[in-house]
């Protein structure tokens, strides 16, 4: 494998997990913004705890107003919480909420099967099993900070 096959199963990874994820209360279009923007601020402020807004664009590459509305996603979700910054109170800190919210609980409770099994064109258990534990083995050595 090659850096640019690593970059495309990255890709293809991506959308399996995307398609894996359940539905936000309300439905998708409630909200604006990508489940995609909302897991990568979700994944800086668990790595980054009290970070101000600009902060986590910065580190994640996307802008200030989507960050904005991931962490106002996130925060109506009851996954984190912010503060006002001692050192400056015109900003807020954000960090991750104590304890499970009921969303988070949500998605961590999906499998990825039926996600992957679409990828995969195939509804061979077996076939499904093999990948999904190829993948659990990827995330332990990769992930150590797993959600």
């Amino acid at each position: 494998m090659n850096g640019v096959e690593l970059f495309l199963l990255g890709r293809a990874l991506m959308k399996i997990g995307e398609d894996a994820l359940p539905e936000p209360p309300g439905g998708a279009g409630k909200y604006a913004g990508s489940a995609r923007m909302v897991l990568i601020v979700a994944s800086d402020i668990a790595g980054h705890p009290e970070s101000a807004v600009g902060e986590i664009a910065a580190r994640t590459g996307l802008p200030q107003s989507q960050v904005s509305t991931a962490i106002a996603r996130l925060k109506e979700a009851g996954s984190v919480i912010t503060t006002t910054d001692p050192a400056d109170r015109r900003r807020a800190l954000v960090s991750q909420a104590p304890g499970v919210s009921d969303r988070l609980a949500q998605v961590r409770a999906t499998t990825i099967e039926p996600a992957l099994a679409e990828a995969l064109g195939t509804d061979d258990p077996a076939r499904i099993a093999e990948v999904s534990h190829a993948l659990e083995q990827l995330a332990r050595d990769l992930l150590p900070n797993r959600f």
